[in-house]
């Protein structure tokens, strides 16, 4: 496992990290969650992705159940906050100096930690002034409750904005969470050349969007069984989008890519993904704990020229690349 810079900051991550949005406390038993997270560390990842709202806490659960015991300051924990937990009340929703506080005490407690190493803004809040949302962030860090502070899903012009009152009360705003794979390219245009000059770096959800680009999905056949296209409790509904002929065509020409470089699909994808040096971690999630061995073999994989010009051309028009299209809440769901 390779590890790189978060940020202009001095906190190392490895290349992958370990995501329990669509599994931990809902798609897998606890026991296999577990057994994901401690092949995790086996194959040499420190970097765990979490948030409040995964399984409505039951996440964040897990996660520390399955960390428990182990060397605190060997490993990164990251979590999130702005969506409603619990009864959704009015005030459970946002980035409200309110929300934000009982959040972090709540996510603490159930990771069993006294700190998360990066605790993100899962989404911009359109009705909470950028400032209070900072000064609550920069108070938690003075406090030793967070490290560092990050985004999720934030265009260009609000990372501009969150990094100058960064700045401002001294702390270290050095990520952002966008989703970013061969389908998914929205962040390229304006998003990764304002990062680069503000010293963020990006840790990218669905690099092998949702499974699509590992190749179990074939044109006109069956789903597999147990695949993510068929779990009726999200999975088939965010993978959907995908499910195209052309989309399937173009998987199925990977195939022989990867196989010259002895490589899987998905391997291939997050390898990928990991090229884009702004880039300094990749999300994956598993229900399985093969599935993290194998793609923990991504890391350190470097594509050389023509193979990435000849992954452009097979996707050449079929990846979403507007950059408007950055996820942003019209308003709060409380």
């Amino acid at each position: 496992m390779e590890f790189r810079y978060l940020g202009n900051s001095g906190l190392k991550v490895s290349e992958l990290t370990f995501g329990n949005w669509l599994t931990h406390g809902s798609q897998v038993e606890n026991d296999t969650a577990t057994a994901c997270v401690r092949k995790s560390l086996d194959v040499g990842i420190s970097t765990f992705d979490t948030a409040d709202v995964y399984a409505n806490t039951q996440a964040e659960v897990v996660l520390g159940e399955a960390l428990a015991g182990e060397r605190r300051e060997s490993v990164e924990i990251f979590t999130k906050v702005y969506g409603p937990t619990g009864p959704k009340g009015h005030n459970d929703t946002g980035l409200s100096r309110k929300h934000i506080t009982e959040s972090i005490n709540g996510s603490l407690k159930r990771l069993q930690t006294d700190y998360v190493d990066l605790y993100q803004a899962h989404r911009y809040d359109v009705e909470t002034p950028l400032e209070e949302t900072m000064e609550t962030f920069a108070d938690l860090v003075r406090q030793g409750k967070v490290l560092y502070i990050g985004v999720s899903e934030w265009n260009a012009e609000q990372l501009r904005e969150a990094h100058a009152l960064a700045r401002e009360l001294k702390i270290q705003l050095v990520s952002n969470q966008p989703e970013y794979s061969l389908l998914w390219r929205v962040i390229e245009e304006e998003v990764v050349p304002a990062s680069k000059e503000l010293g963020i770096s990006q840790i990218v959800w669905s690099p092998v969007a949702q499974g699509v680009l590992t190749g179990k999905y074939q044109k006109g056949a069956a789903l597999p069984e147990g695949s993510r296209a068929t779990d009726q409790k999200g999975g088939a509904s965010m993978i959907e989008r995908w499910m195209r002929d052309d989309v399937l065509d173009a998987v199925a020409q990977l195939k022989p890519v990867a196989d010259e470089l002895g490589l899987t699909q998905a391997q291939l994808s997050l390898a990928w993904v990991l090229s884009n040096e702004n880039v300094a971690s990749a999300i994956i999630g598993a229900s399985r704990p093969e599935q993290v061995e194998s793609n923990a073999k991504a890391s350190g994989v470097k594509l050389e020229a023509d193979v990435l010009a000849k992954i452009e051309s097979i996707f050449e028009g079929l990846a979403e690349t507007d950059p408007r299209k950055t996820q942003m809440p019209a308003g709060r769901e409380a």
